[in-house]
């Protein structure tokens, strides 16, 4: 297909038609008012000068889809009229022929006709300077101005502002877009975010009353059950402690601040304490580096991998020790738990889980740039070990 061709074929629109019937009707009038451009060649001519005015006016229709087309038919219905006598209707219209090639016409045909308008009018200019050697000659060239070079520097000028003004509004709609990509992608990490400290401040409590509760429905033994009891109530009061704290900073500051940034590593003991107390075997190896500043997400997320661990232990495990070490490895917080695998006999774990656990502990880590690895370790135990990064600025 020929790059003259206009952008797109569509239909003539209505204000054309309007455009080609007011300048037919103007053409008329003039022949009829005797009013030629060429006054004697025009009387000679007569009603002659209506065919080139009727071409014009179909070029008209043309000149929004029909392009170059329309600029072709246009000019030499142009060159017949000025044989004939010339109407000023006709010579408007092609003017505006022009002024629509290269506002609607395609981009070679913006160019063509944008420097072809030069040539033409610097070529008028000069030739009938050179011809007449007369001043007044210049007159030709100013007409040839105002047909071609005038009207198409308007168009131009039209063009290139509707191309910037389409320019900004893609523009602005890809901001939007990008912006409401943005605000999605924020929403989906702030949901994923509330559901691992929902789940990892919930799970731990709740395990430990569904273990406690059943022991206590399955041993006829008030002492048992007194002991059981007391748990599942400590676990209760301290599961709605921690959802009290989550709901009052996510109605103080509508969820902009990290909701369980107050546990730290200070507090693993006390994790592993209530480990005890639950049921478990468990120590605590602490050797971290005396003085050693963690950033509050490092320490978070630490934190809830211990507690996570602990949790899993109690539904999962066997009978042996839960032993948790925390260290320093190459300029990163390494967080080690192990606990032994449940008995095939067992019966399954001792309170339902959905897997959450796991893939909470493994986006934590992810988020802070670390590794991440849970599974059987050979000696029938199950190994949690996370290696956190710590910035240089941090450190002792």
């Amino acid at each position: 297909m020929s790059t003259l061709s206009a952008p797109a074929v569509r239909r003539p629109h209505r204000d054309d038609w309007l455009i080609a019937v007011f300048g037919l009707a103007a053409g008329c009038l003039s022949i009829a008012l005797g009013l030629y451009n060429d006054t004697t060649t025009g009387r000679e001519s007569g009603a002659l000068l209506l065919l080139p005015l009727a071409v014009m006016a179909v070029a008209e229709v043309l000149r929004r889809c029909g392009q170059p087309w329309a600029l072709v038919l246009g000019a030499a219905a142009l060159a017949a009229d000025i044989a004939l006598g010339s109407l000023l209707a006709t010579v408007i219209m092609f003017s505006d022929l022009v002024y629509a090639a290269v506002l609607y016409g395609s981009r070679r045909l913006r160019r063509v006709v944008w420097v072809g308008s030069w040539l033409f009018t610097l070529g008028v200019a000069v030739g009938t300077m050179a011809y007449f050697r007369d001043s007044q000659a210049l007159l030709f060239g100013v007409f040839a101005a105002a047909v071609t070079f005038t009207p198409a520097w308007t168009g131009l000028m039209m063009r290139t502002h509707r191309e910037r003004a389409e320019a900004e509004r893609l523009r602005a709609e890809q901001t939007a877009l990008l912006a409401e990509m943005d605000r999605r992608e924020a929403v989906t990490a702030e949901r994923a975010r509330m559901a691992r400290e929902l789940h990892d401040m919930v799970a731990n409590n709740l395990s430990a009353i569904a273990i406690h509760s059943t022991a206590a429905l399955s041993l006829d033994d008030p002492v048992t059950s007194r002991e059981a009891l007391g748990v599942i109530r400590e676990n209760s009061v301290q599961g709605l402690a921690e959802m009290r704290h989550l709901i009052g900073l996510l109605r103080d500051t509508g969820g902009d601040a990290e909701p369980a940034a107050a546990p730290t590593l200070e507090g693993v003991e006390a994790l592993v304490g209530q480990a005890r107390t639950n049921g478990l075997t468990a120590t605590l190896a602490d050797e971290r580096p005396a003085g050693l500043r963690l950033p509050p997400p490092v320490e978070l997320a630490a934190y809830r991998i211990v507690q996570e661990s602990l949790t899993n232990a109690l539904k999962h495990a066997g009978p042996g020790t839960v032993a948790v070490w925390l260290g320093r490895e190459a300029g990163a917080l390494a967080v080690r738990v192990t606990s032994p695998l449940e008995r095939p006999e067992s019966g399954g774990p001792r309170a339902p889980g959905s897997g959450a656990g796991l893939v909470g502990m493994r986006e934590r880590v992810a988020l802070l740039g670390g590794e991440f690895a849970a599974g059987p370790d050979g000696d029938r135990r199950w190994r949690v070990a996370a290696t956190l990064p710590v910035d240089e600025g941090t450190q002792p």
